[in-house]
């Protein structure tokens, strides 16, 4: 045998390392451990709720009292108090390196010692002994690279009242995050939103239709948390809830009386162009004579669920259940705002002026690399409507002018530059939906959800939702997503695995005027293709 080991040394030697007491592993590293009765009365409330958090964190089972005195402490923190426990809690009760550290050069050593065997019979005994011992370490790694909180979470999410706590928690957690990037917080957040998947699971929630009936807790709800078209009073609210209109929330039984997440749905003859003609359709369409089912919002209650896609599984279960209770329903399709629109084209408007200012002064010494980054905004067309509609251009360029305009939204005033923008900003739409991408997805959040979901784009609608924060998001262009339920599995596994994006012939008209926008902008001397049109081919 090699390096020394015999069959018998080796058996020895596996003994040992298996032996609870040959190599102590030092215990997890906590913080200091305070004294398990109440907190010293004088302390910062923070370091009161700590106290409590250290108790639960630090017990196998912790006690309900001391989860609900957790509980009740961190609800009345301020926003200061409450990121120092979440720092506390992301740090102190991490994973115990020191411990993994140990387990893994006794994994190491015994690996090394088993793999030096010879062979025989006592040496096949040996390598079994080793694999046995290799396992056991195995699962003690498993055990040790789980973070301390994980089960205080664990316990919490048991308690009554935890999952309405823990979501309340990760809500702090993303927003701290928002300003701390730190690695022991992220790491905090990505192990609470995997549990909160798993507990928040479609199996352990229960669909709902939401009537006028209700208790009038649950209707103060969704009033309150409707987030895509306010609702303004109780006859705006008896209308969504009445003939013609559906809303179905997702509930779990450990938040009682609060939906998690809920959808509306109005029944239409045809797919709906505009959000005015939902809202305030008098009378609305007689449900015998529906034949299409709008999505028109969808809303999540809890902060704190952000990433988790229940409405996904929301959306298809109440698909199932139109088809079911309603066979002559044969379109399902939404009206969706496009919140990211008017961002984005302030943005590449702001850019593209900046890149020609650069280029005017310093000349031609940095055409060749400028020129890859500038487009043509605008079509020549589309530019002289809007010189046309503007009575004092002074000398500015469309690009300029387009971007001197959008500032406000007073334009929506204005027949004559009303109509001057509706070409360019509904192609430039069409482009953001449809081309737009980040890490290969829909730059527009709504967009990739519904694209995830497997829905095509079907339609964009002017002046679809001319309210005042329509008109900020998106300039009032809404847009339709069509689900078409033979090819709903098919799109959605496109859009995850290559990033296609499906669109129904009248988006890509404008799609196809873009194009030729982005070729009329090319050099005749250059055979070179800008980036930018690239993305535009993708």
């Amino acid at each position: 045998m090699t390096r020394n080991h015999t069959p018998k040394s080796l058996a020895v030697l596996l003994r040992a390392r298996m032996h609870p007491d040959a190599i102590p592993s030092p215990p997890p590293q906590l913080s200091p451990t305070p004294p398990l009765t109440d907190p010293d009365p004088a302390a910062p409330p923070a370091a009161s709720v700590r106290h409590w958090l250290h108790a639960a964190a630090s017990a196998a089972s912790p006690a309900p009292s001391t989860l609900d005195s957790f509980s009740d402490g961190y609800r009345s923190l301020d926003r200061v108090g409450r990121r120092e426990v979440l720092r506390s809690l992301a740090i102190d009760y991490d994973v115990p390196r020191a411990r993994v550290r140990d387990l893994m050069r006794q994994y190491m050593s015994v690996a090394s010692a088993a793999a030096a065997g010879g062979d025989g019979a006592e040496a096949e005994e040996g390598k079994e002994g080793a694999a046995a011992a290799l396992y056991r370490m195995e699962r003690g790694l498993r055990e040790a690279l789980r973070p301390r909180y994980a089960g205080f979470l664990e316990a919490m999410n048991a308690q009554p009242g935890g999952l309405k706590l823990l979501a309340v928690l990760r809500a702090d957690l993303l927003a701290l995050l928002g300003e701390e990037n730190a690695p022991a917080l992220r790491a905090l957040d990505s192990y609470l939103k995997e549990k909160l998947v798993t507990w928040l699971s479609p199996a352990a929630l229960t669909l709902h239709q939401i009537t006028w009936d209700d208790p009038a807790s649950l209707l103060e709800k969704i009033v309150a948390y409707e987030a895509v078209h306010p609702i303004r009073n109780l006859i705006d609210l008896k209308r969504r809830l009445g003939v013609g209109r559906r809303c179905f929330g997702y509930f779990h039984p450990a938040i009682p009386g609060e939906p998690l997440i809920f959808i509306e749905v109005a029944l239409h003859k045809d797919m709906a162009a505009s959000i005015q003609e939902v809202l305030w359709d008098e009378p609305p369409t007689p449900e015998s004579e529906a034949s299409c089912a709008l999505f028109y919002s969808i809303s999540s209650t809890q902060p704190g669920l952000s990433g988790i896609n229940l409405g996904k599984f929301l959306l298809k279960r109440v698909i199932d259940m139109l088809r079911r209770d309603m066979p002559s329903v044969q379109i399902y399709a939404t009206l969706s705002p496009i919140p990211g629109f008017m961002q984005w084209l302030r943005a590449k408007l702001a850019s593209q002026i900046k890149l020609a200012e650069t280029e005017s002064q310093e000349g031609n010494s940095l055409e060749g690399a400028s020129s890859t980054f500038r487009e043509s905004i605008l079509l020549p067309d589309e530019e002289k409507m809007i010189h046309d509609a503007i009575e004092q251009a002074h000398g500015k360029q469309g690009s300029e002018l387009l971007q001197d305009t959008l500032k406000t939204t007073q334009w929506v005033k204005s027949e004559k530059l009303s109509a001057a923008l509706k070409s360019p900003l509904m192609r430039l739409c069409a482009r953001y939906l449809a081309r737009e991408k980040i890490r290969g997805k829909a730059l527009d959040a709504v967009a990739n959800f519904h694209l995830q979901n497997g829905a095509m784009i079907e339609r964009i609608n002017w002046m679809a939702d001319q309210s005042e924060k329509g008109i900020q998001q998106s300039g009032g262009i809404m847009v339709n997503y069509l689900y078409r339920l033979e090819n709903i599995e098919e799109y959605a596994l496109s859009y995850s695995g290559k990033g296609l994006v499906h669109s129904s012939p009248s988006l890509s008209q404008y799609l196809e005027q873009g194009i030729i926008s982005a070729i009329g902008y090319l050099d005749q001397e250059d055979d070179s293709v800008p980036s930018f049109l690239c993305s535009l081919w993708a």
